[in-house]
């Protein structure tokens, strides 16, 4: 099921929330309402997590991880990592990360077995993803976009993906993955796909402004319903019929 959520009147809620298969990190907001919904999607299965990262909110955006680890970075305080690792299940590593470009969750794509991460990612980042998230690490683009982490969203499932990438290239990337890709938008046309959404392998949270066209889409690609992508394709074109009828 997708759910749709906003974080203080905002719609980007893949700013403050990191979703995976074993655990979800949410930012401290001054109301509850932003946890409570993680929380009734997610408590019988996985730990929700209340947490700042390098003292801010901006949690998703910091922070990049999967089931096997999670990656903050330098900028995070001993507290905090305090925190996160009494909050978190034992068998996920958690690894401080030097790097330049530290906004990881707007550098580092990844789901439970493969990663795509910023072209000009030091080396030694290369290796640190490689060793605590257990993936194999690519250096992609995503349409262009060097940031590939804001413009995809990615589980065991499927991904979706910056809407104006090239046919070529996503067939490219989804052999690369060995996962099915769709492009598409969020929040109403929104491209900064990790910016409006979070998504595992059983749930997803969009912004609230995304539209009822762009949630049938996350539900068949992330395949949450089991919907097919012929079923997507002709409720889309049903939906623009009506649109323009």
């Amino acid at each position: 099921m997708a759910t749709r959520t906003q974080f203080e009147n905002s719609a980007d809620i893949g700013v403050f929330a990191k979703l995976t298969n074993a655990y979800c990190l949410t930012a401290v907001a001054s109301s509850s309402n932003f946890y409570s919904v993680f929380e009734a999607e997610l408590a019988d299965v996985i730990p929700v997590i209340h947490t700042t990262i390098a003292g801010t909110r901006i949690v998703g955006r910091l922070c990049a991880g999967n089931r096997h680890g999670l990656l903050v970075p330098s900028t995070t305080t001993d507290q905090e990592l305090q925190h996160l690792r009494n909050s978190l299940p034992p068998a996920v590593a958690i690894q401080r990360v030097e790097e330049r470009l530290s906004a990881l969750g707007n550098v580092i794509a990844c789901n439970d077995y493969v990663a795509l991460v910023h072209p000009d990612i030091d080396r030694e980042t290369e290796e640190i993803i490689a060793d605590t998230l257990k993936v194999e690490v690519f250096r992609q683009t995503v349409a262009g976009n060097v940031l590939v982490g804001s413009y995809c969203a990615l589980t065991n499932q499927g991904g979706l993906v910056h809407p104006k990438t090239p046919r070529a290239e996503l067939d490219e990337l989804s052999s690369l993955l060995q996962i099915p890709l769709v492009a598409g938008t969020v929040n109403r046309g929104s491209d900064v796909i990790g910016a409006g959404l979070v998504v595992n392998d059983w749930c997803a949270f969009a912004g609230l402004d995304t539209t009822a066209t762009e949630i049938s889409v996350v539900e068949a690609t992330f395949r949450l319903q089991g919907q097919t992508s012929a079923a997507v394709i002709n409720e889309m074109r049903d939906s623009l019929i009506d649109n323009y009828a």
